[in-house]
């Protein structure tokens, strides 16, 4: 199979629909519309010109780094292809991570990215979370 790698971020649309195939939390059009360009980076992976994997970095570009929406279209998972989008994310970090960088996910699948070297942080420290209500 051939696989087109963009490194751009895709549509919202297609943002927002492949996070729900993959299983990820819903997310609006709106929020993701303002979301996407601000990116640090993204990789988008296309099988004629339909988009079946992504991932991106969000953060500050100097100290903290967060690897986000990591997603593969079910009918393409097992083919390696989240691995390929953590390797661009890897690059890109390696080329803009300074001393002292702290890289941060919150990982649905532990055991696959301690398989590309990331290390679980607990129990030394915790992820959380807070939602908020829109204010309109």
């Amino acid at each position: 199979m051939t696989f087109k790698y963009e490194e751009v971020t895709p549509s919202a649309a297609e943002f927002c629909e492949l996070r729900v195939a993959a299983g990820l939390s819903a997310k609006s059009l709106k929020a993701a519309q303002i979301a996407l360009p601000n990116s640090l980076y993204a990789i988008s992976i296309r099988k004629e010109g339909s988009l079946i994997a992504m991932g991106r970095v969000v953060g500050d570009g100097a100290c903290n780094f967060e690897v986000v929406d990591v997603a593969v279209d079910p009918n393409y998972q097992g083919m390696g292809l989240g691995k390929r989008v953590m390797e661009y994310i890897d690059m890109y970090l390696s080329s803009v991570a300074l001393e002292g960088s702290y890289i941060s996910m919150i990982a649905d699948e532990p055991a696959f990215y301690e398989k590309l070297g990331y290390r679980l942080v607990s129990p030394s420290c915790q992820g959380m979370t807070k939602k908020f209500k829109p204010c309109n």
